[in-house]
């Protein structure tokens, strides 16, 4: 399909996959595009990317996915992106309690990487405490029965600057930014009034302070909200939550765990190495993740009154998770306060296939950019490349990553067959009211 590289282009959201679109864009010669996002300033808070890190890996059961991660590795070491990426290697694990699902999953993710020409040099199994300490010397307590393999070739990007960087970059290269609650907040999209339902199309969108805005395309890229401007897609594509923790350290601790790898335990949860800007250490719990249905229209969308809730504590079961990973692992940090809790969501579909496709009944002028299922923010680089080929094509080519249908499984089970996602997906309503009681039995 031929495009007009002069005709408006708008991308709603400016998080990772919204701003890698700009770019793509931008390099590619158009020269009219706008991002709005709700948030005040960049990196956006509403984006599933506003975090310390993220981490880059290709251990995918799929090779469709390996690649597409080691193609953009390759950019994470481009002169633009490398300022963030840290290879500092990645370790996979179970440990002695871990259900047989984490422990098939370990296997598969290593037989996806222990052969493979790239990695395998890189790749050395992990069968005993004294091979997770040779890594990991740092680490005092037991590890009790950790089986598992580390990857030289992997390690995490710092999210946050990488965002605030690109977003600088592409305002000194003319895209444009309007954000904000009011200006930057778009709560409606527009379309033309026609009887002939193949002439229906996207003609722009209204914000949040009643403005019209007018467009030749628009690009829905706003993760776990999407379901806010596009309902229907709700049927194969939720807002789904996990939870995030920090630990202040000092400085001399901060030090003391500068450039451990990775380490992602698949039972109970993973940390990185400290921030050394902010001497905080990140720790997340593994598991299905939080839904929020809506009991009338079946939509799980992110709380909306304010930033997504809860945002000052997880849920009890995920802190016993991280309680006992550092008791395995940094025993002396067990009994820290978390800092910094809160709920990252995402847009989730209940097989992990991203979504990039022309929204059907809309022509070629809205285009969905959705299902990160968190794994998608180490394709950055990458993603904007996806749009370009599905404007040259007119169509996606790909079947993994078109617009689908209801897939029936919507509620509590959703994304649960993931062989990489371990326990059952819970609605978040029960752990803000699971608070409430232990808050109540406090006083």
């Amino acid at each position: 399909m031929t495009v007009d590289k002069t005709q408006s282009i708008v991308i709603l959201g400016a998080g990772a996959w919204g701003l890698s679109t700009a770019l793509h864009l931008i390099n590619k010669g158009h020269t009219d595009v706008t991002v709005f996002d709700q948030a005040s300033e960049i990196p956006s808070s509403y984006s599933a990317g506003y975090d310390l890190n993220k981490i880059v890996r290709a251990e995918y059961e799929d090779e469709f996915y390996t690649e597409l991660a080691l193609e953009a590795i390759n950019l994470w070491k481009s002169s633009l992106w490398g300022s963030y990426f840290h290879q500092s290697g990645y370790v996979l694990a179970t440990s002695n309690a871990a259900p047989q699902k984490a422990v098939d999953h370990l296997q598969k993710a290593l037989l996806s990487v222990k052969d493979h020409p790239i990695f395998a040099p890189g790749i050395t199994p992990l069968n005993t405490y004294n091979d997770f300490k040779n890594q990991y010397w740092q680490f005092t307590g037991p590890m009790t029965g950790f089986r598992g393999y580390y990857n030289r070739l992997a390690g995490y990007v710092h999210s946050s600057n990488a965002m605030k960087a690109i977003y600088l970059h592409l305002s000194g290269r003319g895209v444009k930014f309007i954000l904000g609650p009011q200006e930057g907040k778009v709560v409606e999209l527009l379309y033309n009034s026609t009887q002939d339902p193949s002439s229906r199309r996207c003609t722009g969108f209204k914000t949040a302070c009643g403005q019209i805005h007018h467009a030749r395309r628009t690009i829905v890229s706003v993760g776990a909200y999407t379901g806010t401007l596009i309902p229907q897609i709700g049927s194969f594509i939720v807002a789904k939550s996990w939870s995030v923790a920090h630990i202040q350290l000092t400085e001399s601790e901060c030090d003391y765990l500068r450039g451990i790898p990775v380490l992602n335990v698949r039972d109970l949860g993973f940390f990185f190495e400290p921030d050394p800007t902010t001497k905080l250490l990140k720790i997340c719990p593994l598991g299905a993740g939080f839904i929020n249905t809506d009991k009338k229209t079946g939509l799980s969308l992110p709380p909306l009154d304010t930033l997504p809730a809860p945002q000052d504590y997880i849920p009890a079961s995920d802190e016993k998770k991280l309680r006992r990973l550092l008791k395995e692992t940094l025993p002396w940090l067990a009994d820290r306060p978390f800092i910094d809790q809160k709920m990252c969501w995402f847009a989730d579909t209940a097989d992990s296939e991203y979504c990039v496709d022309f929204v059907p009944g809309t022509g070629d002028s809205l285009i969905v950019l959705s299902g990160d299922s968190g794994h998608g923010f180490k394709m950055m680089p990458i993603v904007g490349q996806w749009v370009l080929k599905l404007l040259e094509d007119g169509a996606q080519i790909l079947p993994r990553w078109r617009w689908k249908g209801s897939g029936g499984k919507i509620g509590r089970d959703w994304g649960d067959e993931v062989s990489w996602r371990i326990g059952t997906t819970r609605e978040i309503r029960e752990v803000v009211i699971e608070q409430e009681r232990m808050i109540k039995a406090r006083l």
